[in-house]
């Protein structure tokens, strides 16, 4: 299933573009920083998205945890970064968006079939699960964690 939004005759796909979109053409809290550190620093993070679910995922059909320690190790040091907030920039915004449905899938799949507890260590990224867990909103689209698992078993695992 592939996010759209028809706004202004207009069609709009993937997740980053719509999540942009949105910020910048609906009312509400701005999710896209003013600041142009913060700013280029998500862009940064934004991009970074793909390669890090990459390599999760590589590393779930594997044996060795280092591409999976350093996709982790990232999110734990840009978590450091600012220190105005729990959240990537500091205050919740469009890359805490971005990254939720990540870490909600692999960490109760890595749990499972690594034995690995991706927050061990990395205090950070332990506490921005724990604020992100705090948002109502998010709260509402979380998944049941054994659902998800047996579905990401099956469509990241199948041989």
């Amino acid at each position: 299933m592939v996010p759209s939004l028809e706004h202004n005759n207009e069609v709009r796909g993937e997740s980053l573009d719509l999540i942009k979109y949105i910020d910048s053409h609906f009312e509400g809290p701005a999710l896209y920083p003013d600041d142009p550190n913060k700013r280029q620093f998500a862009e940064e993070l934004l991009s970074y998205t793909e390669t890090f679910n990459k390599a999760v995922i590589f590393s779930l059909k594997g044996d060795s945890l280092e591409e999976i320690s350093a996709a982790f190790d990232y999110l734990e040091t840009a978590l450091s970064k600012f220190n105005d907030g729990p959240f990537f920039l500091g205050q919740f915004s469009l890359v805490d968006i971005a990254y939720a449905p990540f870490v909600e899938q692999f960490h109760p799949l890595l749990l499972d079939v690594k034995k690995c507890d991706f927050t061990s260590g990395r205090p950070r990224l332990a506490s921005w699960i724990e604020e992100m867990d705090e948002i109502e909103a998010y709260k509402q689209t979380k998944r049941d964690p054994e659902k998800l698992v047996a579905f990401l078993k099956w469509r990241f695992m199948a041989n």
